[in-house]
């Protein structure tokens, strides 16, 4: 039976990153580091290639993806904008540490929003219904494969969702400008909802593109917690 792959790439580098900073809905462009990061990926490293093309509207997100694919066209998925963190947005955990809000957010299930801003509940839910409606329509219309640019919260969400082997968020963890490829099999889709998580991305080139099977590249839970709640 015909699979389909889908690529799922995290952005390069911003000051966000680099000064652990909450930024989800603010729309920040890469830094020089991270245009540079992306450039030494790309020219020492193998990016899939795909037959459609889909990216989060922000700017650094369409940076990213304009440097490794310069002559694609891709459509934007406003489903796929990282978690809007509200009045946290350009704050450190640091200078948040006397909120009672802050703390509120960070002791609950994902139930809890902070100050105009988005739950992880709510988050989930609109990134997880934009997926299942790529996946569909590629089955739909028998196009093999995607590549998604977006955030790190996102593919996340996606992998810990959808994913196997499963794993939490935390354990899908991925630095800016890599990511992971999944093969979607219809009829494990169809009854259970899930996906194959075959390979992480980008490939070295010594490699040849040859797949990695993702019982051993799932990252350690410790690695990617500040991930989950600062920019990405």
């Amino acid at each position: 039976m015909k699979t389909y792959q889908i690529h799922l790439l995290r952005h390069g580098i911003t000051d966000g990153n680099m000064k652990g900073q909450y930024i989800g809905s603010k729309d920040i462009p890469l830094n020089d580091d991270g245009i540079e990061q992306i450039r030494l990926l790309d020219e020492n490293c193998i990016y899939p290639g795909a037959a459609a093309y889909f990216t989060s509207p922000m700017k650094r997100c369409r940076q990213t993806l304009g440097i490794i694919y310069p002559d694609v066209k891709p459509i934007d998925i406003d489903e796929f904008r990282e978690c809007d963190f509200g009045e946290f947005e350009g704050l450190t955990a640091e200078e948040l540490s006397g909120s009672e809000d802050f703390a509120r957010w960070l002791a609950s299930d994902g139930s809890s929003a902070p100050p105009s801003g988005e739950s992880g509940v709510e988050f989930g839910r609109r990134v997880c219904q934009a997926f299942e409606k790529i996946v569909d329509a590629l089955m739909k219309t028998g196009v093999p494969s995607a590549l998604i640019m977006t955030h790190g919260g996102v593919i996340m969400t996606i992998l810990a969702q959808y994913g196997l082997p499963e794993a939490t968020m935390s354990e899908w963890a991925m630095e800016p400008g890599c990511g992971y490829s999944i093969r979607i099999h219809p009829q494990l889709w169809s009854a259970a909802r899930k996906v194959e998580v075959y390979q992480t991305l980008p490939l070295p080139r010594e490699d040849d593109g040859d797949e990695y099977e993702a019982e051993y590249f799932i990252a350690d839970a410790d690695e990617g917690d500040e991930d989950d709640e600062t920019e990405s």
